[in-house]
């Protein structure tokens, strides 16, 4: 005999089962003419919001870009030339959770067009050459595997060896558990090239914090800059704010792990605006290593 809470969960269960499926729009706005800002949650035109570098119209919220925009925005046209665009990841662990690691990777790449969640080149910014990587969100969080460290870490070199200033722009999950140790790696493996670039070259590199920067990157190269850079109300922290409030049982602040927070903590040197960006690198650049900058004739 069936009991009543059974029958309420069978409803239930049969509810969702006939409920018709609403197809959301692709998160990166490529399709559909409307978006929602995450902060306000006012109505947004998508073809003007990405005029107004994805800002929010009414509070001024930093919304997620992809990473062919933030080259757009930071590299002088026609100057960008890409490194390592063809470096694809495999699957070594033959990961399996809902799907298979290798459906992940597909979904993604037809989606974002790229072969991972970076995209790593060198270009002109106010005619001034930088190696640039970009980290992209919509592809599978951003999360770090073992073609996104490689990336980087050949970018490092490639720096290193022709002399240019470094920029990474990060935003990311953290390291890719499909992957397992072999994401984790990559931690050291960005530093040790880090160490090298810094410390022996004596090179300038800048670091980019965008929302989400979380987990493994947060805790390997996106703390090492020379400077330290970050949006406004960036989501910036190692764990997530439930596992620390549940391991510390104390309650944290409102504005914890945002960019102003960290800020007022002395863990970022400046919170630039997205629309000042450049002319705050070139500005950087210019004091920090004169030697790159061209000379006017």
């Amino acid at each position: 005999i069936m009991s009543i809470l059974d029958w309420i969960e069978d409803q239930r269960k049969l509810k969702l089962l006939n409920a018709p499926k609403y197809n959301h729009p692709t998160s990166d706005g490529s399709k559909g003419l409307w978006t929602r800002c995450d902060h306000c949650g006012v109505i947004l035109y998508i073809k003007h919001l990405k005029e107004n570098r994805r800002v929010c119209f009414g509070c001024g919220y930093h919304l997620q870009m992809n990473s062919q925009e933030r080259i757009d925005h930071l590299i002088d046209a026609g100057t960008w030339r890409s490194l390592d665009e063809t470096l694809s990841p495999c699957d070594p662990l033959q990961f399996f959770d809902q799907k298979a690691y290798t459906d992940r990777l597909k979904e993604s790449q037809e989606r974002t067009e790229l072969q991972d969640a970076i995209e790593t080149g060198t270009g002109m910014l106010y005619d001034i050459p930088i190696a640039l990587g970009v980290m992209d969100f919509y592809f599978m969080g951003g999360s770090m595997g073992s073609v996104v460290g490689e990336k980087i870490t050949r970018l490092i070199e490639y720096a290193t060896q022709e002399g240019l200033t470094l920029i990474l722009v990060c935003a990311s999950g953290g390291a890719r558990m499909q992957e397992g140790v072999l994401s984790l790696m990559q931690m050291a493996k960005i530093s040790g090239a880090l160490q090298i670039y810094q410390s022996c070259a004596n090179l300038l590199y800048i670091s980019i914090l965008t929302s989400p920067t979380t987990g493994g990157v947060t805790a390997s190269f996106a703390m090492l800059g020379d400077l330290i850079f970050a949006e406004p109300k960036a989501l910036i922290g190692f764990a997530g704010r439930r596992v620390i409030e549940q391991t510390l049982q104390e309650q944290l602040p409102d504005d914890f792990q945002t960019s102003e927070y960290l800020l007022h903590h002395g863990l970022l040197d400046l919170i630039i605006p997205r629309s000042f960006f450049k002319s705050a690198l070139l500005e950087t650049i210019t004091l920090l290593n004169p030697f790159s900058v061209p000379i006017k004739r």
